[in-house]
């Protein structure tokens, strides 16, 4: 297989993967996770996710311990607006964070594209970063909101819940970051290399000068 066909091998196979492990742990989670509250089914029933991702919320899930006071499996639906954006909006938020998601996942592929063969840490970061960004587009174009279920906490102290989506968007970010470092050293050194050269290039031409 040559390197320009393996690196988009590497797109489609993990991008592929990430999608699946994170679909798949959501529909889990939906499906399984606890809730409580008074839902909008002729029962009482919470309807998942319509019931929680209401605004607002008429259900919210119920914490699972997986390591107390440390790690619990908790079902919250996001609707994407930190620090308050859309708050009243949430079709707002829906449409404009889907259009900023297919805005990264086409960007992704253009710095794949644009990539060097021999990238492979930026192949691998390009390809997790897409992963990534469907496993949410998805549940914000088909529910409007983004399923989560993963918190962790120092006893009260609560980290916002996240998902499978949102561990491989950071890891691929970690990596292209290391990728830049990569290629900062990358040019120092052929920088480095082409000032040796041009100084021994100088030197054998005084060292003629002196021999004339």
């Amino acid at each position: 297989m040559s390197q320009a066909r393996k690196k988009w091998m590497i797109l489609i196979v993990i991008g592929a993967l990430s999608v699946l492990a994170d679909q798949g742990t959501k529909i889990w989670a939906r499906h399984s996770l606890p809730v409580y509250g008074h839902g909008t089914s002729p029962s009482g029933a919470c309807i998942v996710p319509d019931d929680i991702a209401a605004v607002p919320p008429l259900c919210g899930g119920q914490a699972v311990k997986v390591i107390d006071g440390f790690w619990d499996w908790r079902l919250s639906m996001n609707h994407g607006s930190a620090f308050g954006l859309f708050a009243n909006s949430p079709q707002v938020a829906r449409w404009f964070l889907s259009l900023v998601g297919i805005g990264a996942v086409i960007a992704m592929f253009i710095m794949m594209k644009k990539s060097r063969e021999d990238q492979t840490i930026l192949h691998w970061a390009l390809a997790l970063v897409v992963g990534g960004a469907v496993g949410n587009l998805l549940d914000r174009m088909y529910f409007g909101v983004v399923t989560d279920f993963v918190l962790w906490h120092y006893h009260a102290k609560e980290w916002p819940v996240f998902n499978v989506a949102d561990v491989v968007l950071v890891v691929g970010v970690g990596l292209m970051f290391i990728d830049i470092q990569k290629e900062k050293n990358r040019g120092k050194s052929k920088k480095e290399q082409s000032q040796e050269r041009d100084a021994a290039a100088r030197k054998a031409g005084l060292i003629k000068d002196h021999g004339e």
